[in-house]
């Protein structure tokens, strides 16, 4: 009875003290923002700029994030909170599909396709047919050079 009593109290422990671990490294990746966006500023208008800054919520600084390029962490952040409710091969091909096109939308629309994200776009479409159907469709697919 002890014994599980002490592995208890282990497991909520490292379970409390990483959602405060979380919640640490939320605020420090604001804090390195606010950093970078007061870089110039110097005095009271640094402080009233990070005061500012840190107590806005994502949602509030999001206008300012959106002349900037969103870096990979705010790219996956995003395609996680639309990927919602998918699961498995489907939220594999959502999530690749989302940060890729989230990297460079102008790019990827006036280049040709790749073989491999060829591939990947047919096999996202294949999902659900199977032997001769899938084949027969993997093939029609492939073959086309758009």
């Amino acid at each position: 009875m002890n014994m599980r009593a002490t592995v208890l109290v282990a497991v909520l422990s490292f379970t409390f003290g990483a959602n405060a671990a979380f919640a640490a490294n939320t605020q420090q990746s604001k804090m390195t923002e606010c950093n970078k966006q007061a870089a110039d500023k110097k005095g009271d208008d640094r402080k009233a700029f990070m005061k500012s800054c840190l107590s806005a919520s994502s949602a509030a600084s999001a206008p300012a994030a959106a002349s900037t390029p969103m870096t990979q962490q705010q790219r996956m952040t995003a395609c996680n909170a639309q990927a919602s409710g998918k699961k498995g091969d489907d939220r594999k091909a959502f999530m690749k599909s989302c940060l890729s096109t989230s990297a460079a939308p102008a790019a990827a629309a006036s280049a040709p396709m790749t073989q491999q994200e060829r591939m990947t776009a047919c096999n996202t479409q294949a999902t659900g047919k199977t032997g001769d159907d899938r084949k027969a469709f993997m093939k029609s697919c492939l073959s086309n050079k758009g």
